[in-house]
């Protein structure tokens, strides 16, 4: 959110020509089991893709077709 605001510097310090509050919202109170949840995820590949990531990562030649 963007809101303009007037102030005016009186050489010292700025003072808004109206009450501004500024509030931060509360962070949630979290471990960090629940965080490593939210981060997980499930990625779909072929079935060798443990054997052969460097294959599919990398471009190498299969470890299967030498």
């Amino acid at each position: 959110m963007v809101k303009r605001l007037h102030a005016v510097f009186d050489g010292e310090v700025l003072r808004s020509e109206e009450t501004v509050i500024i509030k931060q919202d509360e962070p949630k109170s979290r471990n960090l089991w629940s965080v490593f949840t939210d981060l997980a995820g499930k990625i779909e590949g072929p079935p060798d893709w443990s054997e052969e990531h460097d294959h599919y990562l990398y471009g190498t030649p299969n470890r299967k077709q030498g």
